[in-house]
C-alpha cells in the first residue's frame, strides 16, 4: 500500500522551484504535553518511548470544555517535525516562520537551540540556512510554556484575566525558501520603518493616487550583488494598471538596501467599507534581468483623516459603528483555521458593523485579511489588560508595538493603532514611548495612535463606563478625537447605567445586565438588546467619531466562573435579539448587489408566553404591519421614544391586548410597498430535529484544520424551534471529519451545537443527529480542497 511521504514531497517541490517560495508547514507534526521539561536527545530522535501524538497545525495543546468548569490548561507543550531539504538547495536562504505560539517558545533545530521568543500573539522568524543538514533528515522542536509570566504581555495571571490565552502553536507555520538576494521579512529585520514592503498612498482621489513603495532587499551571500525592483499593480481581474522599475543598485555582501518607488495610478477604485476593492501588488527583485525573488500582497487604495468629531475616508465622513472581538472558539481556544477567522469577520459584517477592535491583542493575519476583503475597519491593539509590569515587561511591550505594526502596516482596513495597555495604569513615559513608536514605524500624516488614557495618544479611547452618568462622554471638550471603545456591558452589569432606572425597578440585578445567555429567555434577551440600544443611542449625542459595543461573541475568561455572555452572538455564534437590533441599523441595499446591507425584519418574540403584551420588531423598513392569526394589529412607524432619538432605524413596538396562541406575521414596507415578511408561530410539541451548517461565506476546507458549527434544532411539526427545548442530542459523523464537541450535547434554547473539523481529504461528510422521542436528521456536507 502506498504511503505518503511528506518529507519527500517537500524535496520534490524544492527541486522544481527556482524562485522564492513560501508554503504552509503545518502537516505531519508531533505533539506531547506535561512531560519532563528537560531537553534531551531522545526528543530529537524518532526512537523514543514518549507517546507522541500525530497532529497538524493550527493546534491547541488542550481541548477545553465549552462551559467554564475550571481554568484553561497551562503547562509545557512540545512540538516537533521531521523534514528533509535536498542538497540541491544549498546556497538558498531558508527560514521557518511561526505566526503565533502561546506564549514563550524555545526553538531547537537538530538539537541546537536557535531561538527564544517571548510573546504569544506575534510572529517569529528563524533563519535556518546554516543549521540545516542538507540531504538528510532534520527535526525542528518547539517547547512552549503558556504558564503565567509577568514579563510577557499581557502579563496578568490567568486567574485574574478577563480573557483566556489558551495554548499551542495555534496559528500557521510557514517554510520559506528564497534566493540569498531577497526581500527581507519586516519583523525579522527589526529595523524602524523598514524591512519587507512598506506601502503608503497619498494624493488620493477618484481621479488618481500615488503609491509610495519602500522595498528592503537583503543580500545574505558572500559577494556584492546588483539588484533592481520591478513593481506591478494589478486590478481585481488581473490587469496591470500601473508599474515601475527602479534603478539597479549594488548591495554589499551580508548587507541590505532600501529601494523607494513612486507609482501613479489613474482612476483608482477606492477602498471603503461599502466598496472593499483590493488590488494585487506584485514586487519582483531582478538581478541581470532575471527574477530572483517575488512577493505579492493585496492592497487597498484609500485616504484617511481623523479629527475632532469626524473620521473621513476618501473625503467622505464615515460614522464608525463597531464591536469588539475575542478570537476564541469553544473547545479549541484560539486555534482557528484561516476560514474560521474569515467566518467570524463575515458575521461581524453581517451584524451591520463597519468596525472591529482587536481586543486586547493582535489577532490573526487571516482575520485582518478578511477585514480587508469584507470592508471592516480595524483598530489593532497590543497585548494588555489591567496590568503594568516591570522593566522587562515594558521592553517586551515596546517590541510588541513595533512587531504588530511591522506585521500589519499594509492592511487598508487598519485605521487606529491601540498602543496602550487597556485599563492599565501606564505612566507618562510609557505612553509617550508607545505613541512615538507608532509614528516612527509609520511616519505618515494619516497614522493615528490610540489609548485609553487621555494623554500622549492621537485618539482618546475611553470605555463608556470610564465616564459618569448621565453625561458620560457627551461633553468631552478637549481638542482630540474621541472614540468610545467599549459600551453596553459593564455599566449595566454594575447597575449604574442610570437611564432606565424607572423601567428597571421591577427587574432583578441579573435581569438588568447585558450578560445574557440564550437560555435565559426572551425577557432577558430583550433587556440586553434594549441596553445596547439605549447606550448606543446616547453615545451619538456627543462628538465621538464612533463606538464599539462590548461585544460580538460570548467568551470565557480566567477571573470568573461563568461565560462572559454580553455577546450579541453566543460562543457558538448563534444570534441573540441584540444581533438583529444592530443589523437593522444599516440602510438596506434594495438592489441586492451585495451579501450584506440586507433588508431586516426580525420579530424578537417567541410568541409562547401568556404574559406577552408587547411585540418588539427590529427592521430597517419605513413601516411595519403586524398580524395575529391573520388579523391586522395595525401599521406602525418606528418608535419615537427617548432611546431612539439618534438611531437610523429605531425598533417597532406593538402592544397586544391579549396573548392568543397562533401565528404572528410581520410585513415590512418601504414607500408603502411590501418588501419583506417574517412569520413566528407559537411552539408546539417537539417532534423532530433539523440539522444545518454555518459556512458564512467559506466552504469547509480539507487539510487545513478547518472547522464549522453544525446546529441541531429541535422543531415542532410546523418547523418552529422550541425555545424551551433542552433535549440531549446524540451526534454521529461519517467521512473524513471529526466532531470536536462531545458526542452527546444538550440543546440550549432549542439548539444543540457541535464543532465539525474537516480531515485531510476532501469529500462527502455526513452528520446524523438523534434524540429519544424525536425524528432523527441527517446532513450532508462537502469539504473542498
Amino acid at each position: 500500500m502506498f504511503k505518503f511521504n511528506f518529507a519527500f514531497f517537500i524535496s520534490l517541490l524544492f527541486i522544481q522551484t527556482s524562485v522564492a517560495q513560501t508554503q504552509l508547514f503545518t502537516q505531519d507534526w508531533e505533539f506531547i504535553k506535561d512531560i519532563d521539561t528537560t531537553i534531551n536527545q531522545n526528543l530529537f530522535t524518532r526512537n523514543t518511548s514518549a507517546a507522541w501524538q500525530k497532529i497538524s497545525i493550527p493546534h491547541t495543546a488542550n481541548i477545553e470544555p465549552i462551559e467554564k468548569v475550571k481554568q484553561q490548561w497551562q503547562g509545557i507543550a512540545v512540538y516537533r517535525k521531521f523534514f528533509i531539504v535536498p542538497a540541491t538547495e544549498k546556497g538558498k536562504h531558508l527560514a521557518i516562520k511561526f505566526d503565533g505560539a502561546m506564549q514563550e517558545a524555545d526553538v531547537y533545530l537538530n538539537g541546537k537551540k536557535v531561538l527564544n521568543h517571548k510573546g504569544g500573539y506575534l510572529p517569529f522568524y528563524i533563519d535556518i540556512t546554516n543549521e540545516i543538514n542538507y540531504g538528510s533528515e532534520n527535526v525542528i522542536l518547539v517547547k512552549l510554556n503558556n504558564q503565567d509570566n509577568p514579563i510577557i504581555p499581557p502579563g496578568k495571571p490567568i486567574a485574574d484575566l478577563d480573557f483566556n490565552y489558551y495554548s499551542g502553536i495555534y496559528r500557521n507555520v510557514w517554510f520559506i525558501k528564497k534566493n540569498q538576494l531577497h526581500i527581507s521579512d519586516a519583523v525579522a529585520a527589526n529595523r524602524k520603518a523598514s524591512g519587507g514592503l512598506l506601502l503608503h498612498y497619498k494624493n488620493v482621489s477618484s481621479a488618481s493616487a500615488t503609491l509610495t513603495l519602500q522595498t528592503e532587499v537583503q543580500n545574505n551571500g558572500d559577494l556584492e550583488r546588483k539588484a533592481s525592483i520591478k513593481t506591478k499593480l494589478l486590478d481585481a481581474k488581473g490587469k496591470v494598471v500601473a508599474s515601475n522599475i527602479s534603478q539597479a543598485s549594488n548591495i554589499k555582501n551580508r548587507d541590505f538596501k532600501t529601494f523607494n518607488q513612486s507609482i501613479e495610478i489613474k482612476n483608482p477604485q477606492l477602498w471603503s467599507p461599502n466598496n472593499p476593492y483590493l488590488y494585487t501588488l506584485k514586487v519582483e527583485v531582478l538581478e541581470n534581468g532575471k527574477v530572483v525573488d517575488v512577493e505579492e500582497i493585496k492592497t487597498g487604495i484609500r485616504s484617511l483623516k481623523i479629527e475632532v468629531g469626524a473620521l473621513t475616508l476618501n473625503g467622505e465622513k464615515v460614522v464608525v459603528r463597531g464591536t469588539n472581538r475575542h478570537q476564541e472558539y469553544p473547545y479549541v481556544g484560539n486555534a482557528l483555521s484561516d476560514n474560521a477567522q474569515y467566518r467570524d469577520a463575515y458575521k461581524i459584517k453581517q451584524a451591520g458593523f463597519n468596525f472591529v477592535r482587536s481586543s486586547h491583542y493582535p489577532q490573526a493575519n487571516s482575520f485582518l485579511d478578511a477585514c480587508d476583503e469584507l470592508g471592516i475597519l480595524v483598530m489593532d491593539a497590543i497585548p494588555g489588560w489591567q496590568f503594568v509590569g516591570k522593566e522587562d515587561f515594558t521592553e517586551n511591550s515596546y517590541q510588541d508595538t513595533r512587531d504588530m505594526m511591522r506585521r500589519d502596516r499594509n492592511h487598508p482596513s487598519i485605521i487606529l493603532w491601540e498602543a496602550s495597555l487597556n485599563e492599565s495604569g501606564m505612566n507618562k513615559a510609557y505612553m509617550k514611548k508607545t505613541h512615538q513608536i507608532v509614528h516612527e514605524e509609520l511616519p505618515f500624516n494619516d497614522t493615528y495612535s490610540a489609548g485609553w488614557i487621555d494623554d500622549a495618544y492621537d485618539v482618546f479611547l475611553p470605555a463608556r463606563q470610564h465616564g459618569k452618568y448621565p453625561v458620560y462622554w457627551k461633553n468631552y471638550q478637549k481638542n482630540k478625537p474621541l472614540f468610545i471603545a467599549e459600551y453596553g456591558d459593564w455599566e449595566y452589569y454594575a447597575n449604574n447605567a442610570g437611564f432606565n432606572q424607572k423601567e428597571y425597578q421591577n427587574l432583578s440585578k441579573e435581569e438588568k445586565s447585558s450578560r445574557q445567555l440564550r437560555t435565559f429567555g426572551q425577557k432577558r434577551l430583550l433587556q440586553q438588546a434594549l441596553n445596547y440600544q439605549e447606550s448606543h443611542n446616547d453615545n451619538l449625542y456627543g462628538k465621538a467619531i464612533g463606538d464599539a459595543n462590548w461585544l460580538i461573541f460570548d467568551y470565557k475568561r480566567g477571573y470568573a466562573d461563568d461565560i462572559e455572555s454580553s455577546g450579541i452572538m453566543d460562543i457558538v455564534r448563534l444570534p441573540k435579539f441584540a444581533f438583529y437590533f444592530y443589523q437593522s441599523q444599516v440602510n438596506p441595499n434594495l438592489k441586492g448587489e451585495n451579501e450584506f446591507n440586507k433588508l431586516v425584519l426580525s420579530i424578537a418574540n417567541y410568541w409562547d408566553n401568556i404574559g406577552d403584551s408587547t411585540v418588539k420588531i427590529y427592521s430597517n423598513c419605513d413601516e411595519v404591519e403586524l398580524f395575529l392569526n391573520g388579523k391586522s394589529l395595525g401599521k406602525q412607524k418606528p418608535d419615537q421614544d427617548k432611546n431612539s432619538t439618534n438611531l437610523k432605524h429605531p425598533p417597532f413596538t406593538f402592544s397586544v391586548n391579549q396573548f392568543r396562541p397562533g401565528t404572528l406575521t410581520a410585513l415590512g414596507l418601504i414607500n408603502n410597498q411590501e418588501v419583506i415578511k417574517q412569520v413566528v408561530k407559537t411552539p408546539e410539541k417537539p417532534v423532530k430535529i433539523n440539522l444545518r451548517v454555518d459556512l458564512s461565506g467559506k466552504n469547509l476546507k480539507a487539510g487545513t484544520n478547518d472547522m464549522v458549527f453544525v446546529y441541531a434544532e429541535v422543531l415542532d411539526a410546523n418547523g418552529t424551534i422550541i425555545p424551551a427545548a433542552n433535549h440531549s442530542i446524540e451526534f454521529e459523523t461519517q467521512g473524513d471529519a471529526e466532531n470536536i464537541a462531545p458526542k452527546l450535547v444538550k440543546a440550549e434554547a432549542g439548539i444543540a451545537t457541535i464543532l465539525l473539523k474537516a480531515g485531510d481529504k476532501p469529500g462527502k461528510i455526513k452528520v446524523i443527529a438523534k434524540s429519544e422521542g424525536l425524528n432523527q436528521a441527517q446532513l450532508k456536507i462537502k469539504s473542498v480542497k
